[in-house]
Formats: C-alpha cells, sequence, structure tokens
C-alpha cells in the first residue's frame, strides 16, 4: 500500500474502495513491526484497531461514520486511554492501568479515528533525544545511529517511518517540535490550554500542551479542529470558540515577519541551518512578505529560566509516585522512610530523579527567592517581549533546534548539552504561544532541518495557512 500524504487522500481512497479502514490498520500493523528495531511503540493494540476498523467501515458504508473516518493515530506513554496502560515510560507506573481517557483521545475516538497504540518517550516528558526511556531509546528512521529526538520521539518517529497517520504528542519545552524537526515531519505545539489537559500525566502542569505530529498542515489543523476547545473536565482548558482551522488554509496574504538576530549570531547554531534559515528569509521576500531582524537580548535567560520553573513543578507533580498509593513499591524495605526512598529510586530513571531534586532544591526554603522567584519574573519579562515584538509583527521565525539530530550517546555524558537542543523552542513554552516547525531542508547527511513559526496566543489558524504557504514554496 502507498503511503497517504493527507487523510483527504486517504478518504478519497476508502470512497472509491481502493483501500479500507481495515486495510490501512494492517498496513500500518505490518510497518510498526518491520520497523520494530526503531523502539518507537511501546504497546500496539493490534486486534482491537482491526475490529474497530471492521465496525467504522460498516459505518462508511451506511454513511454514517464521523469526520476523521479512515485517520489512524497513535499517542504518546504520557496521554490515557481508559483500560490501557499508561507508564510515562517509566519503571515506576510499568503495569499502571488508567481507569478514563485523555479528552483529545476521546474527542478523536467520537469522529471514527482509530487508536493503534501508546508510543515510546522520555521518562514523563523529561528529555530532549528519547534516550531516557525505561523502554530503551527510539532511532531515527532516516539514520538509525541517530537520535529520534525528545521527549516524544517515538510519536515522531511513527509517523516518520509511516507506522501512522498522526500521534499525539505532548509539549513542554519543545517536545513535540523538537523531535518533527529532526525527523522531517510537521509538529504542532498549539496556545497553552486550546487543548485539554485532562488525561496527561502531568511533567509541568503551567507548560504542558498535548501537541500534533502530521505529515502534512492539512491533517494538522482537521486534528486540532477536533480535539480544540473547553472541556469542563480541565478548568485551565480555553472558553474561546474553536475556528474551522482545515477551511482558511488557502489564504495568502502578505505578512510581517520578525527573525531573532541573536538566534543566528549563536556559535551553537549549526552551520547548514543558518544557510537554510537565510534562504527561507530570502524566499519569504521575495514571495512579498516583510521579513525583518529584531533584537532579543533575553535569550541568553530563556533555557536558565525554563529549568528552574519546570524542574520546580516536576518534584511536585511526581511526588504523587510514592510506592504507597499505585505504581512501582520496593521490595527492600523495613520502614516508611525507606519505602519512599526505595520505591522512588528503583523507580526513576537518572534524568528524572535529577529534575526533582533540582526542583526540591530551588523550592527549599533558603533558595526559594534566590532561584524561583527570580525565574517567575524572567518568565514574565519574557513573555512581554515576545509579546511585544508579535504585537509589530505577524510571526517570529526561527530555527527549531540549533543543531540537526546527534548520535544516539553523544550527550550521555552532560546533561547541559541535551538542554541546549531546547534552546530554540522553550521561548513559546514560557509564553504560552502557539508555534509550529515544518521542515525546510536537509543538512550535509541528510538529517532534516525544521523553521519554527511563532504566533499570538490563539493565531492557529494564520499559523497554518502561513505554514502551508510556506512548505509549497520549498
Amino acid at each position: 500500500m502507498k503511503s497517504y500524504h493527507t487523510l483527504d487522500e486517504i478518504q478519497r481512497d476508502i470512497r472509491l474502495e481502493v483501500t479500507s479502514c481495515r486495510a490501512l490498520v494492517e498496513h500500518y500493523l505490518h510497518n510498526i513491526k518491520s520497523h520494530s528495531e526503531l523502539n518507537a511503540f511501546v504497546e500496539v493494540y493490534s486486534a482491537e484497531a482491526l475490529q474497530k476498523a471492521d465496525i467504522i467501515d460498516r459505518k462508511i458504508k451506511e454513511n454514517k461514520a464521523g469526520k476523521l473516518a479512515g485517520l489512524i493515530f497513535g499517542i504518546k506513554d504520557l496521554i490515557c486511554y481508559q483500560d490501557h496502560k499508561v507508564s510515562g515510560a517509566s519503571k515506576i507506573l510499568q503495569n499502571f492501568e488508567s481507569q478514563f481517557s485523555a479528552t483529545a483521545v476521546e474527542k478523536l475516538l467520537q469522529e471514527d479515528a482509530i487508536l493503534i497504540g501508546r508510543q515510546n518517550c522520555d521518562e514523563f516528558g523529561m528529555g530532549s533525544s528519547n534516550e531516557n526511556s525505561f523502554y530503551g531509546p527510539v532511532k531515527n528512521a532516516l539514520d538509525h545511529n541517530k537520535v529520534a529526538g525528545g521527549s516524544s520521539g517515538g510519536s515522531a518517529v511513527a509517523v516518520q517511518a509511516d507506522m501512522c497517520q498522526i500521534s499525539l504528542g505532548t509539549d513542554t519545552g519543545g517536545s513535540v517540535r523538537q523531535p518533527a524537526a529532526f525527523c522531517g515531519i510537521v509538529g504542532l505545539k498549539p496556545t497553552y490550554s486550546r487543548i485539554s489537559r485532562w488525561g496527561l500525566l502531568a511533567y509541568a502542569s503551567s507548560f504542558d500542551s498535548i501537541g500534533i505530529f502530521s505529515k502534512s498542515i492539512e491533517d494538522n489543523a482537521r486534528v486540532l479542529e477536533i480535539i480544540a476547545g473547553k472541556d469542563e473536565k480541565d478548568s485551565t482548558s480555553s472558553s474561546r470558540a474553536v475556528p474551522a482551522y482545515s477551511q482558511n488554509l488557502e489564504q495568502k496574504n502578505t505578512y510581517k515577519v520578525a527573525y531573532l538576530q541573536e538566534a543566528l549570531d549563536t556559535e551553537a547554531l549549526q552551520p547548514e541551518i543558518k544557510a537554510a534559515f537565510q534562504n527561507q528569509i530570502t524566499e519569504l521576500q521575495e514571495a512579498g512578505h516583510t521579513v525583518e531582524a529584531v533584537n532579543f537580548p533575553l535569550l541568553d535567560y530563556i533555557l536558565p529560566t525554563y529549568y528552574i520553573l519546570t524542574t520546580a513543578e516536576v518534584s511536585s507533580n511526581l511526588s504523587r509516585y510514592d510506592g504507597i498509593r499505585y505504581g512501582h513499591r520496593s521490595s527492600e524495605v523495613s520502614d516508611l522512610e525507606s519505602l519512599y526512598k526505595n520505591s522512588r529510586t528503583e523507580g526513576f530513571g537518572a534524568e528524572a530523579r535529577r529534575r526533582i531534586m533540582l526542583g526540591s532544591f530551588v523550592l527549599s526554603a533558603d533558595y526559594y527567592d534566590a532561584y524561583f522567584t527570580k525565574a517567575q519574573k524572567a518568565r514574565k519579562l519574557i513573555k512581554e517581549a515576545t509579546e511585544k515584538i508579535l504585537s509589530e509583527y505577524d510571526f517570529i521565525i526561527i530555527p527549531t533546534t540549533p543543531t540537526t539530530a546527534f548520535d544516539l550517546g553523544e550527550h550521555s555524558k552532560s546533561p547541559i548539552e541535551v538542554y541546549m537542543a531546547d534552546l530554540f523552542t522553550v521561548q513559546a513554552s514560557i509564553s504560552g504561544l502557539p508555534a509550529i516547525s515544518v521542515p525546510v531542508g536537509k543538512d550535509d547527511n541528510g538529517m532534516p532541518i525544521g523553521l519554527q513559526i511563532i504566533s499570538a496566543a490563539f493565531q492557529e489558524a494564520k499559523l497554518f495557512a502561513f505554514s502551508r504557504n510556506l512548505i509549497q514554496n520549498i
């Protein structure tokens, strides 16, 4: 079976009886099995997906199928699916079974999308390479010696290697956009609150967003149209009306676009990425857009601010995994203190333990004002500075990552080097703004390069239209 670029193509062929939901599921199951060395999935719902495919095929013949009939999707192992395991790629939740489904999953299922499995990720979303998983690292389908990116590496590779049509990942500081860039696909982090977080295992609650991986802008827009919106189960979800994103993709306006001069000047930026970015500036200008450099002197403060705040939230959110109520419980126990210590030490991986300890440190009485309070103030300044730029420009463009996908194990001895992979993505996360990564070329080794586009809050419709035209002009 051919690889489909959009759901429109799939649904057309289903109508013409060229394919069917069952044939699609069988195709993806074959690809999952044949690409098992990539380690993208931790569990595949083979029988269940085939059974659901037969039901939807009958509904299609009866003209009763939902809007997403024919869409096969996977979910990151941080998103709940009722009566199925969800572990956050951590030993501490290895056999935990969810009692309910995430709202985003429910909405897709209600429109007859078919869930094919849960996908590998960095433990509780903590990582930029998908090497911090209890289930082992995920490999990039273009080069098995390269990382997939993180933390949603399994979700990105599943779309990259045609194991499903779209994936739901999560983005706290770039965990959808960065692996999308490394894998050469589209990755969206919507405005914070645009998609309900109900059913998402918490990492850093004031940053976490469910995001979408796809092969096309069209599919991304169609999925967001379904899963966005107010959810009474999530008090942080927005009550704003959800636009018909997929109906507004033909807009071909000219825009005023800013790029951060400091991002281009940093020594961390790979030369091929810089060249590809400069080419995009030229392409945009030739297409009639105004593209101007702006100064953003706060760039050096973005990563420290992000990691102080997110580790603080991690130390609080992960305190619930204590070996008592649910999850892993150590057998080496002599008293209550040893129960806590041993269960958490055995259950959490090295990166999770590192971030919990850092968060506990910055929240401690002696250092709270010195670190956490200052980081909150810095977050406000970064947010205000970013919004000021977007009050004068339609978009900010910036490389998604400073480098293309690096070798597995290359930065294993230096967490700081891995954290640098988030250099350009955390700005949108700190500000709560929507951002999308689209592929714009390849480096000298054939690895994908991503361009990130940031817009003002709740401007996803404009973001989709601009991104689609940009991809068409490559």
